[in-house]
């Protein structure tokens, strides 16, 4: 009976070790470790959402980065036009001159008007405005990204009030020309450079989210590495101890074994004997 005992608690620490070998996992039910089980799904949840919101900060800057990089081609056009402004406003031009010098300044607002309109982050608007001057773009109002695997952890972000400058500054680029004469040019100069710092604000405004949402993914990386490093402290199997239990064991239940067989052949004797 002892023997069979002893065989009985080896094969169950036997299949046990077994068990945490072939799927790597301390923790494969609550009864391995109650407290530990709880434990390991909190962390695993943290990890997890963290991992989610390592993406979500991909994407939001990948947004930003969209729109700072149509602000920077929005600066080229508006040196091109202060370039053509300053011409316009010498009177060394004649009227053939600055009826050319209107056209590129033309083709160059259209182009403004084409990037606010229909520069786009997936199928969705950033800048666009409907026919009243409202924003319904992406960021005409207030983005909420969700930096982190718990409520608290958003970046909030509003850069309407800083677009709405930048679309009122283009306005006025087409409420008047440049071919009036040499008034007209210098009072579009003052135009174009109050567009210019309109829109070195709003890449100012971008560069800076987007330099801080830089730094919230490294920190979210370092924690979400620690948090799967105490997971799996928790959870992991210990490969080398649960082999060494695993082959202890099995000595065990073959050791068992041997002596139930000679406990047989001890019955055997003594029936021999009474016979």
């Amino acid at each position: 009976m002892s023997s069979t005992n002893s065989m009985n608690r080896a094969n169950s620490a036997l299949s046990t070790a077994m068990e945490r070998l072939g799927t790597g996992y301390r923790i494969n039910s609550a009864a391995d470790d109650a407290a530990g089980l709880q434990i390991a799904t909190r962390l695993d949840g943290q990890a997890r959402g963290m991992g989610v919101a390592q993406n979500n900060i991909s994407k939001a800057t990948a947004m930003m980065q969209t729109a700072e990089g149509a602000f920077d081609e929005v600066n080229n056009i508006l040196f091109r036009m202060k370039d053509l402004a300053t011409q316009a406003a010498d009177d060394t031009n004649n009227a053939d001159d600055r009826g050319a010098l209107q056209s590129e300044f033309d083709a160059l607002n259209a182009e403004l008007g084409n990037i606010m309109s229909n520069t786009s982050y997936g199928t969705e608007k950033l800048f666009a405005r409907d026919a009243s001057g409202n924003g319904v773009g992406k960021m005409t109002g207030e983005l909420q990204f969700q930096i982190g695997a718990s409520k608290d952890e958003t970046l909030k972000i509003n850069l309407s009030g800083a677009l709405g400058k930048v679309s009122n500054a283009l306005t006025k680029l087409s409420a008047s020309g440049i071919s009036g004469g040499a008034a007209a040019g210098n009072a579009m100069l003052e135009n174009v450079t109050a567009a210019l710092d309109s829109v070195g604000s709003i890449r100012s405004d971008l560069g800076a989210n987007i330099n801080r949402l830089g730094h919230t993914a490294a920190n979210l990386a370092n924690m979400k590495d620690n948090t799967e490093l105490n997971l799996g402290i928790i959870q992991d199997a210990d490969f080398a101890a649960e082999g060494a239990k695993m082959s202890r064991q099995q000595m065990l239940m073959q050791s068992s074994q041997q002596m139930l067989s000679q406990s047989k052949g001890m019955g055997q004797m003594v029936l021999g004997m009474l016979g």
